[in-house]
């Protein structure tokens, strides 16, 4: 992208193009799985806060004692807050946002990082839950889903993220989780690569000034996301829930933009992403910094479809199988979804989990085997027997 040039001369389109392209002079190559601790990434920070990139506030301890930092960058009238990792193991947008802080600290001059540093604040809590972060696993150390505590606010977590709200009042927010990978989109079987919801503030999902800005924000996303994915934009379930944070925050007053990362082919740590999380991000930002969303009709999000189950991991097609003794043998498809098991020391071991059997024609997968000659019975397959994902392999040969 050049540097200084006239924004007014750059489409949306080219811009997009340009931060997609560019991305791999950005990216924090140190960041190559999804798994990850607070210590690490508190590591890969240091110098965004050395460089004075951004400067950093701590607003306060989990349930296990970990310092809770909040990074700010630029010094605009608009502010905005952007937390991810509230669930320990839903990491995508906590790499997209220090990516994103990587660009700002080397193409300072550049014609986003510029417009978003001189009229926007972003507050950024890119790790919200380290204890669950720390085990990679979606609750906090206490056992409760801090997305469900935003009413109750038992957990200091939640008190934090709330307090925080109070204090800076920030006019937009980005609410930032990773969803199941095997999602939709509607009735397709097209992977919801990201699924995007502007929260209802009550329960009648009215439309009011600040869900609006919500929903026009969110399609600037739509129009960036599809330029990159086509049809792999979903919408997430819109249900009230006055103990979540994004519906919380949308009655707040802060215009909030859920974005759930999905899944891709081939993308367990979910890199490719991760890189859509930049890009989305970057661009609704500077959006908001130049007032474009103003201007955008929200019918590119309002016609999304909502999310669905069309997809699993692993299909093998015409499978001769012979359940139960004394049963003849039929012919099926048989889905597998594909799970990490921990081992010792450190280890992550593939486990294939039967999930269907049968009919599974309306039904994609990530990845799809013709089975025709492939003999397999009710020893090695049963509903929800994990096997090895090597043993699998061996069995389909």
């Amino acid at each position: 992208m050049s540097m200084g040039a006239d924004p007014t001369t750059l489409s949306q389109k080219d811009l997009v193009r340009e931060l997609f392209n560019s991305y791999d002079d950005f990216k924090r190559a140190e960041i190559s799985s999804r798994r990850f601790t607070q210590s690490e990434m508190l590591r890969w920070m240091e110098p965004m806060t050395k460089s004075n990139t951004v400067s950093v506030t701590n607003i306060g301890r989990s349930a296990e004692g970990r310092t809770i930092p909040l990074y700010t960058y630029g010094q605009g009238e608009t502010k905005v807050l952007l937390w991810s990792q509230m669930h320990g193991d839903e990491p995508t947008a906590t790499m997209a946002m220090l990516d994103i802080l990587n660009f700002f600290a080397h193409r300072p001059d550049d014609v986003i990082a510029k417009t978003i540093r001189i009229n926007l604040t972003m507050l950024i809590v890119p790790m919200l839950n380290p204890d669950g972060a720390e085990r990679f696993t979606r609750r906090t150390a206490q056992l409760i889903d801090m997305n469900r505590d935003a009413a109750a606010l038992r957990t200091p977590e939640a008190q934090i993220l709330r307090n925080t709200r109070q204090k800076y009042e920030p006019q937009f927010g980005f609410n930032l989780h990773d969803q199941e990978p095997r999602l939709t989109v509607g009735p397709t079987k097209n992977v919801a690569a990201i699924a995007l919801l502007a929260p209802p503030p009550d329960p009648l999902r009215t439309d009011n000034e600040v869900r609006m800005k919500a929903k026009k924000i969110a399609a600037v996303l739509v129009e960036v996301l599809e330029q990159l994915v086509p049809g792999h934009i979903a919408k997430y379930e819109d249900t009230f829930d006055r103990r979540a944070f994004g519906d919380s925050m949308q009655l707040w007053g802060t215009s909030t933009v859920l974005i759930e990362s999905g899944g891709w082919p081939n993308d367990r740590d979910k890199m490719f992403i991760r890189k859509l999380n930049y890009v989305g991000l970057l661009m609704s930002l500077y959006s908001i910094a130049t007032k474009a969303f103003e201007r955008t009709e929200t019918a590119a999000y309002e016609s999304l479809p909502f999310n669905s189950k069309n997809l699993y991991d692993f299909i093998v097609r015409g499978v001769d199988f012979k359940g139960a003794d004394g049963t003849a043998s039929i012919t099926v498809d048989i889905a597998f979804n594909i799970e990490e098991k921990n081992q010792e020391p450190d280890r992550i071991r593939l486990m294939a989990r039967v999930v269907d059997l049968g009919d599974l024609g309306t039904y994609g997968a990530f990845e799809e085997r013709d089975g025709k000659g492939i003999t397999l019975d009710a020893s090695s397959i049963q509903m929800d027997k994990q096997i090895p994902w090597e043993e699998l392999q061996r069995l389909l040969k």
